[in-house]
């Protein structure tokens, strides 16, 4: 599996062992983990981990995080995608709809972006008949951008004892949506 779309501002694509330095700046600020419920990382090491993780799920389920690098600077963002989640639910696996952003990037439009493409992505490319994701609910960010990229909230769900907003879009549905624009 070899991935590389482009937005205007960004390269979407599989996540590689050089972006090491930039998953550790990611991995490692307890402020990108403050809603997610993971210890950050401390060590290189265990941002290799992470990587290593990820790209097995390339080879297991065809799909997983991707790097999101600007065009311009060349710069390690963060990451954005999906990937076959079968942990968050009970009885129910699917399609999750995720994206982690270095806080120096926060508040620039680049998870919405690259999430919007994420989808397109799934949808056109993957053909997915339904994407899912899930947000603490205080964290206002994440539940905005879910939003913004037309998924639909569904119900709260309760995971690992935090209360999450679970959000779905249907590819038919979320075609015919976006096609308006």
């Amino acid at each position: 599996m070899k991935i590389r779309i482009e937005t205007e501002r960004f390269i979407i694509r599989n996540i590689e062992e050089d972006d090491v330095n930039g998953m550790f700046e990611l991995d490692s600020d307890p402020e990108v983990h403050r809603y997610i419920g993971n210890e950050p990382v401390k060590s290189m090491e265990e941002a290799r981990q992470v990587i290593n993780f990820i790209r097995k799920q390339y080879i297991d389920n065809g799909m997983g995080r991707l790097a999101i690098v600007d065009k311009i600077t060349n710069d390690f963002i963060g990451w954005t995608g999906l990937k076959y989640e079968q942990s968050v639910r009970k009885n129910q696996s699917y399609y999750d709809l995720g994206y982690r952003i270095r806080k120096k990037y926060w508040g620039k439009g680049i998870a919405t972006e690259t999430a919007r493409e994420s989808l397109k992505y799934g949808f056109n490319t993957l053909n997915l008949e339904e994407i899912n994701g899930a947000a603490d609910v205080k964290n206002i960010a994440s539940n905005k951008i879910l939003k913004k990229v037309e998924l639909k909230f569904i119900e709260t769900i309760d995971f690992e004892g935090v209360t999450h907003n679970w959000y779905g879009a249907k590819k038919s549905e979320w075609i015919a949506e976006n096609c308006k624009k």
